[in-house]
């Protein structure tokens, strides 16, 4: 059964928004086994310039499924949010289930809150195949040399040694144009 959180920013959240989210975004709950209740936070944004944007997170045990879309239609980007997070519940289970049975079972690596994914559901994604793969040395250094490293390199992200824990790190470049950096523990 899936939960909802649902907030809005410079919107208020009447019954009718909450009933479609509640409705579309609901549809994802045959996709969990019955008895786990999952959490999803909604939120809605309204910008000045009258673009509605949805962000649904959904944490599992194992993987988080996060989606997003902004558009003139708040209506019409929750309908893609629900599509976007269907996309991606399929891709991960099928990946899971093309795994030699005698790896990771599908309920350890995605929690036992999935239900079984029929074989017409499955999807087929070619994109997840890796083509190349590159062996880094990773260098001590702190945050704002990996930024300028990841610049020098004109790419949007860059791993990294911290310099003073020893942890691996990333820096990303964020849409918006700044930088983010996720801290591994």
């Amino acid at each position: 059964m899936i939960k909802f959180n649902i907030r809005g920013e410079n919107v208020e959240v009447t019954d009718a928004i909450r009933a479609y989210v509640e409705d579309k975004v609901g549809k994802l709950d045959k996709y969990f086994n019955d008895g786990h209740e999952v959490t999803a936070y909604v939120n809605l944004k309204v910008y000045s310039d009258k673009r509605a944007k949805v962000e649904v997170t959904v944490p599992a045990k194992n993987v988080t499924l996060r989606a997003e879309d902004t558009s003139q239609d708040m209506y019409s980007s929750v309908d893609l949010v629900e599509e976007k997070l269907e996309r991606q519940i399929r891709k991960y289970k099928t990946r899971m289930n093309r795994k030699p049975r005698n790896a990771v079972p599908t309920g350890q690596a995605f929690g036992d809150e999935f239900a079984p994914l029929d074989q017409a559901d499955e999807v087929t994604e070619e994109s997840s195949e890796i083509v190349r793969t590159k062996h880094v040395a990773l260098k001590p250094m702190d945050a704002q040399e990996a930024v300028l490293q990841m610049d020098m390199l004109g790419h949007d992200f860059y791993v990294f040694t911290d310099a003073d824990t020893n942890a691996a790190h990333v820096v990303y470049r964020r849409d918006d144009g700044r930088y983010g950096l996720i801290e591994t523990e």
